[in-house]
């Protein structure tokens, strides 16, 4: 199996777990089983990629109040816990990004709690779902906004940092939401054309996607 090839596996195989972690959660509360414990990395300086998706998958991410609420949250957690964003992108019902933290900080987990919670605040009044507030949530004092967990993966090498950022960007096409990557509004990709990092017309077509193995 020659590199690509083994990047496009890679891939999806992470965009399959990604998923699955995030139906799994909810079905795991609708039938009341509690959610296994696991172990996060704790690597100071690491940059990471993040998958985070609301609650029953809500498509409520790209609603401008939302996208609105998000952003200043994103600023305000930023300059309390600072953290460069390398990549993101905002779909109906969930988001990937990848940050970079700062080199004596591993607390991403807080950051995602901080941005959570203020994003909640600001929308609750809109977006908030009464009748779907179990025991559980109640007694954690949980929004039915967000989904409780998130996935991420430490980027291990500039190689497997490249094909996140490809997969981040991609994602629009890869949900039939734009047939070019150009077209969606809602990632940094326009920003990083801009910086030189893509051209304009990068995987510019559904022609492409089986290349970054996203056809299944």
């Amino acid at each position: 199996m020659n590199r690509r090839n083994g990047a496009r596996r890679i891939l999806r195989t992470l965009g399959r777990l990604a998923e699955e972690l995030a139906d799994s959660d909810d079905r795991a509360f609708r039938a009341g089983c509690p959610m296994s414990h696991y172990r996060r990395s704790n690597v100071t300086g690491a940059t990471f990629f993040f998958t985070v998706a609301m609650h029953r998958r809500q498509p409520i991410l790209t609603d401008e109040p939302f996208r609105r609420a998000l952003r200043d949250a994103v600023r305000e957690v930023r300059e309390d816990m600072p953290f460069a964003i390398d990549a993101w992108v905002l779909l109906p019902d969930h988001l990937h990004c990848i940050w970079t933290l700062p080199s004596n900080d591993a607390d991403f987990g807080r950051r995602w709690g901080c941005i959570k919670r203020l994003v909640t605040r600001a929308v609750a009044a809109d977006y908030e779902q009464a009748d779907w507030r179990t025991p559980s949530r109640i007694t954690r004092r949980e929004s039915t906004i967000w989904q409780r967990r998130f996935w991420e993966h430490q980027i291990r090498d500039d190689s497997d940092y490249a094909s996140h950022m490809d997969y981040v960007h991609i994602n629009p096409v890869k949900h039939g939401l734009v047939h070019t990557v150009a077209d969606w509004p809602h990632s940094t990709f326009h920003r990083l054309v801009h910086a030189g990092m893509y051209p304009p017309d990068w995987a510019g077509s559904d022609s492409m996607l089986p290349d970054y193995g996203f056809d299944e």
